[in-house]
Parts: structure tokens; C-alpha cells; sequence
């Protein structure tokens, strides 16, 4: 049997708080954009695919942009 061995690395308070504003913060700007355009362009033209589409649109244009948003959220809240 082979074993495994791995250095237990201690992760400080901080460093863990941080990342928990940094994934909630990213989490807010990947969601809130794309879901107001869906339901702002759904309510005020009634076309459910239009706003569908836009807003899944959105959404993966800043997905793709998450890891710059990520690493300039990091550095604003270290």
C-alpha cells in the first residue's frame, strides 16, 4: 500500500476571511447584472427568449473576465 504523506499548510483567519468577501463579492457581480437585465428587459417587453438570451449573454461575458475581477478584488480588500 502506498501512503501519502502531505504537509498540513494552517490557513490564517484573515486569509480566510478574505477569501470569503472575495467569492461573495465576485459571486454578487456575476449574478446581479445579467439576472437585472433578464427580468428588466422581460417586465418591460414581455419576450422571455430576448431577455434569456441577453442576460445568459452578460453573464458569460463577465464570467469570462472573473479571474481580473477576482485578483482586482483581492487586491482591494488586502
Amino acid at each position: 500500500m502506498i501512503k501519502i504523506h502531505r504537509k498540513k499548510q494552517d490557513i490564517t483567519t484573515e486569509a480566510l476571511v478574505n477569501t470569503v468577501w472575495v467569492s461573495t463579492f465576485l459571486a454578487l457581480i456575476l449574478t446581479i447584472p445579467p439576472l437585472g437585465i433578464f427580468l428588466g428587459i422581460y417586465f418591460t417587453t414581455t419576450n422571455l427568449v430576448v431577455g434569456a438570451v441577453i442576460g445568459f449573454g452578460i453573464h458569460f461575458v463577465t464570467l469570462a473576465f472573473s479571474d481580473r475581477i477576482s485578483k482586482r478584488l483581492t487586491e482591494i480588500l488586502s
